[in-house]
Parts: structure tokens; sequence; C-alpha cells
């Protein structure tokens, strides 16, 4: 009785819980209900914990009535899956999320959780708030970290426990010259050029010269690593490994922090999210998002193009629920203070309305999502980025009822699913910044580590605001904890289209030329389809 009253107490408290009287001797009587025997005891309670972590009102110190009410619903569970549903409703299930629009959640090192920010967000921003947007990058990831398998022992004694890692600080290689240490860490250039790592105690001077080649993945400044080596009387690292963190599974993520509204738009439970998702899957079949990137207005074979795809989805009767068109909306950059091109780009725009416009069924039906990209004109240049001004999409706004001018990123949230739209040349950025990568790297596996930093990183441009300035106080609205259900990544490079720790993530390539390229997302298989629009072919895209 006693070793399972202490797996209970451990299994809670690492979902950042404790327990109460009333509530441990709860538990131990279910687990004496059901018969649960010893070896799944651990199991048993890991799921209780998890379930009773997404409940809205679950309370670090855990309520007898929640846990009930958690373990009744467990009880009631196949009556629920035989209630008949209406028919689902993709508009009301569907919303279009700007960055300046999502709350921002710090991670709380004393009571290990996410907390709301209290107070208005400026742009303007201050120090502290850029120290405590660096801070929470690193806070949400090392949590993950401890959190792996490699890191997080069993409640339960065994063998595994001698292979375990442990993570130390920079302030722990003091007087230790020879141990050997892992460290986690931002990748950082001192005051004299030299490359180190930096947490929150300190930093250490980084020597590669024994390393062979770094793990998979782009390694740029600004990015946090996890790095092993031997300390050496010359107080520097020298660098035995090093990789990007593990990543966490959305699942894993929602099942901690399920209660936890991180778009604004009301949490949900996995429960909830499971069952809309099954429902998605058989009801939702044939309905698609089109993203389209790199749509040059100021190029007649792009409207030409645009009005062709139109063409083909009346022809077919295949009407997109969304279309979401990326910038660059010119093929060149608007001079500042040049009237006669300012014109001119809001002429594209109106023309793009008015071919929308003569469409009346998917004008009245379809989503437009509008993405500025680098080139575009809006109100700010860094991170994230206003929408387009309103002043150029007045005609837009005025023809199309669904339009939405977006932020860049922006974020979608279709039932239990979120996309994030990014409009940004990230692989050339990356690549310009490199600190380290492994050799004689090809094309596919650059896109390959590509996405896998991202997503390791759980950020959308992991380099220093030296290099990408970032707005501090909005710096949440690129962050991908946890992982959204895809990402769309678009960019002047190659197409293509990946799966990685259950995220999706696609590159639609460029809507320019005489052949364009896009994607189509099926929210029902989490999956794009690579579409190509060639106009000189009379049976249009394929």
């Amino acid at each position: 009785m006693a070793d399972r009253r202490q797996v209970i107490i451990k299994v809670f408290r690492k979902y950042g819980h404790s327990l109460g009287p009333e509530s441990l001797e709860f538990l131990e009587e279910l687990l004496d209900r059901h018969d649960i025997a010893d070896e799944d005891v651990e199991f048993s309670i890991e799921w209780m914990a998890k379930e009773y972590n997404k409940q809205d009102d679950a309370q670090m110190k855990v309520s007898l009535s929640v846990l009930q009410r958690v373990y009744e619903t467990f009880q009631n569970g196949d009556s629920e899956g035989a209630q008949e549903h209406a028919l689902l409703d993709p508009d009301s299930h569907m919303f279009v999320i700007d960055a300046f629009e999502m709350p921002l959640w710090h991670w709380s090192t004393e009571r290990s959780t996410f907390e709301r920010a209290s107070g208005p967000l400026t742009s303007s921003g201050s120090a502290d708030s850029r120290v405590m947007a660096m801070r929470n990058r690193l806070n949400v990831i090392k949590q993950c970290v401890l959190r792996n398998d490699h890191f997080s022992p069993s409640t339960l004694p065994s063998k595994d426990r001698e292979n375990l890692l442990t993570l130390r600080s920079t302030k722990q290689l003091l007087g230790r010259a020879g141990d050997r240490f892992l460290l986690f860490g931002m990748l950082t250039h001192s005051k004299e050029g030299k490359l180190c790592l930096e947490d929150q105690d300190g930093l250490v001077e980084l020597d590669f010269s024994q390393l062979d080649q770094p793990s998979e993945g782009l390694f740029t400044e600004g990015c946090l690593a996890l790095v092993e080596g031997d300390y050496t009387e010359d107080a520097t690292l020298l660098v035995i490994a090093i990789g990007h963190p593990p990543c966490e599974s959305r699942e894993a993520a929602r099942s901690i922090f399920g209660h936890v509204d991180f778009l604004g738009k009301g949490a949900t439970t996995l429960l909830e999210d499971k069952q809309l998702a099954s429902r998605v899957q058989v009801e939702l079949t044939d309905l698609r998002f089109f993203v389209l990137s790199d749509v040059w207005l100021d190029r007649p074979e792009t409207l030409h193009g645009i009005r062709k795809l139109l063409d083909n989805c009346m022809e077919t009767n295949f009407i997109p629920k969304l279309i979401v068109l990326c910038g660059n909306f010119t093929s060149v950059g608007v001079p500042q203070g040049n009237g006669r091109e300012i014109r001119r780009y809001q002429e594209h725009f109106e023309a793009l309305a008015d071919i929308i416009a003569s469409y009346p069924l998917i004008t009245r039906d379809t989503h437009f999502v509008m993405v500025p990209g680098p080139l575009d004109v809006t109100l700010n240049s860094v991170l994230p980025r206003r929408p387009l001004l309103s002043s150029f999409v007045s005609r837009l706004r005025s023809r199309i009822p669904k339009v939405h001018f977006a932020t860049n990123p922006c974020r979608v949230k279709f039932f239990e699913q979120e996309i994030v739209i990014f409009r940004e040349d990230l692989m050339s950025r990356m690549l310009r910044n490199l600190v380290g990568v492994k050799p004689d790297v090809k094309n596919d596996d650059l896109k390959r580590y590509l996405v896998q930093t991202i997503l390791d990183q759980s950020h959308l441009m992991p380099v220093t605001t030296s290099i990408q300035p970032t707005l501090s106080e909005y710096d949440h609205a690129l962050r991908l904890y946890p992982l959204p259900t895809a990402v769309v990544l678009a960019d002047r490079y190659d197409k293509y289209q990946m799966t990685y720790e259950g995220c999706h993530v696609f590159n639609p390539g460029r809507f320019v030329g005489s052949t364009f390229t896009f994607s189509a997302y099926a929210p029902a298989r989490r999956e794009s389809e690579e579409c190509i629009l060639d106009l000189d072919l009379d049976d249009g895209w394929s």
C-alpha cells in the first residue's frame, strides 16, 4: 500500500499537482475497486493525471470533486458516444487568429505551468519584455526536455535509471575541469566573436575541434541546443556531441496543458478533440483548403491563373472552404514615397477583388485569407507583421464578405486543428546564419533539416533578434507549442511536404510563371496535396 501511495504522489507531482489526503484516499480506493495489479498502477494513475489536467477547473492542489468527475466521465464514456449529433458546420468552427490577438502565456518556474500575462501588450516592448521573451523560449523547451523519457525517470525502480541523462547549468562547471557535462542553452557569439552556449546562469565557450559532425538539423546563432562535452582548464567546453532538443508531440503537450487557452478561442479537452477529429474524418472528407504563395498581382499571367483556378472549381463543382493567398503580392518592392507605384499596388488588389466577385458562389461560401509577405506594404517590417494596409484593400473588403486580412504569421483554428501560416524566405535566412550543419547535405536533407529545426525549436524564427527583429511582447505568436496540427512555411525555396512528430509541414511553392503550383490541405487526412495549374492545358489543374 505504501508503494502504491508513493507512485500516485510521484505521478501527480510530475504534472505539477499535489494531492490532499482525501484525493489520495479516493485514488487508492479506485485501484482496489478495479483490482489494478502493481505493475499497472503507474499506467492507470498516469491516465487519471492526464485526464485531470485537461479539465478547465483543474488546480495545482488536486480537487476531489474534479477527480470524481473525471472518473464518472470515464464510466459513462460509452453512452456519450451513442448520442446523435447534428451535422457539422465548418463555418462556425473556423477562426482566423491574428498574432496580435493571441494571449500571452508566461512559463512559471515556481508553479511549473503557464500563467497568463496581466495587462495590455504593447508593440514598443521594454527591456524586461525582451528578456522575458527569451526566457520563455528557453523554459518552454526545457520543461519538455526534462519530461522526455531520457531525462524523466519512471516512478518504479528499474535498470533504466542508470542510463538517464542529467542536465547541468553553466554555474556547475566552475572548479570541475576534466568532468563531462550535458548543458542546455542558446548558441551565441561572445564579444570576442567566439561561439558560446548561454543559459540563465552564464555562458561557456565551445570548442568544436573534437566534434566529427553535429546531429541532424540546422544550427544557427540564437537556436537552443543540447551540448555534451568535457570542461577544460581553459574554461572551455570540448564538445563531443550537439543536437536539437527533443520535440514533444501535440497530444503529449495537450494532455498536460489542455486547460490552457493558447489561442484565445476557448480551451477544449482531448476527449472533445478526439470526438471532433473522428467526425471531421467521416463527414468532411472532400473539404479542402487551398494555399497559394507569391501571388504576384502585378503580373497579368497571375490574375489569369487565379481566374483559371476559380473556373476549374466551378466546372468541377468543387468549392474550397478556405483559400489562403500569401505574399509577396508584387514581384518587386514598392518604392517608399512613389505615388505612382503605390497607386498601381492598390489597383492590383482591386483587380483581384473584381475577379473573385465575378464568381458569386465562391464569394459566398469561401473564406479568403490574405497574408503579407516581406515586400508587401504593412505598418511594420519586424515579426509579427501587421496586415496589409486597409487603404489598399478597401475594394476587397467591400466586395468579398468572408475575406480576412491576417498578420504574418497567423493561425487558423478549424475544429480541433491548429494550422499556422507563415510567409518568410526562411530557408535562405537560416542558411545565411548557420554555425553548424552536417557536411555534404543534399537538397532533400535541407528541407527535412529545416522542418526538424523549426519544430524542435518550437519557434518559427529560431535566430537572435539582431538577425531578425521581433516584437518582444508578441514573440509568443511565433511559438510552436503545443505543436500545431499543420504548419505552412510559404517560402520562395523549392516546394515540399512532410510530417514530423505528427505535425504536417508544407511549402506550397510559388504561384508564378506559366505553370502555377499551390497546395490543397485536407483537414480530414491532415495532409496536403501538390496541385499544378498549367495555363497551356485544357484540363486545368491536377
